[in-house]
């Protein structure tokens, strides 16, 4: 199937699932990112749409689905990251909640061989309702495993554990109908 079809499917199911109930929630994060290794200059992006379905008020499940690219070397992938989400804290104004799900990851690119990545695990977060529609939420961390295996290789580089340091955390804006 190709990435068109794909991702017109996920359009019309997105449509549908709006239209039949406002438990929807739509949001996502990106990244543009300037790099300089001794004159050679490139940008890295990175897009990250995600959408979810509230199942109820502690309950729900969705799924970011992403591309990132660089203008050089060619080097691109695709990411699809579906989850169930727990909210055990609600207040007001900030939710608590845990992410738990699994991810897979294909690297691609002109000078390098192509990968795939497959991880499972919990990633924590929060939410900060700047109204009832609006949300700013952050994820904080991971805890699980992930395996990498390049293309035309028998080796798989396994890691496992937590990881609670600042280089692992997003941020995203979220729009609940």
């Amino acid at each position: 199937m190709s990435m068109k079809k794909i991702l017109m499917t996920m359009v019309a199911v997105l449509g549908l699932a709006i239209s039949a109930n406002a438990q929807v929630y739509v949001g996502g994060g990106f990244a543009v990112q300037g790099h300089d290794n001794g004159g050679n200059t490139y940008t890295t992006y990175k897009f990250l749409p995600e959408v979810g379905y509230n199942l109820n008020e502690n309950w729900a499940v969705g799924t970011v689905f992403g591309w990132t690219g660089a203008t050089k070397n060619g080097k691109k992938s695709f990411d699809i990251n579906p989850y169930a989400r727990f909210t055990p804290v609600h207040t007001k104004y900030i939710n608590v909640f845990v992410d738990g799900g699994f991810g897979y990851e294909h690297r691609y690119g002109t000078s390098n061989p192509s990968a795939n990545t497959w991880s499972a695990g919990l990633r924590p977060g929060v939410a900060v309702n700047l109204n009832e529609r609006l949300s700013f939420v952050s994820h904080v961390g991971f805890l699980g495993w992930s395996q990498s295996k390049v293309s035309g290789s028998n080796v798989k580089n396994s890691q496992y554990g937590l990881n609670l340091d600042g280089n692992d955390i997003s941020f995203s804006l979220y729009y609940n109908f």
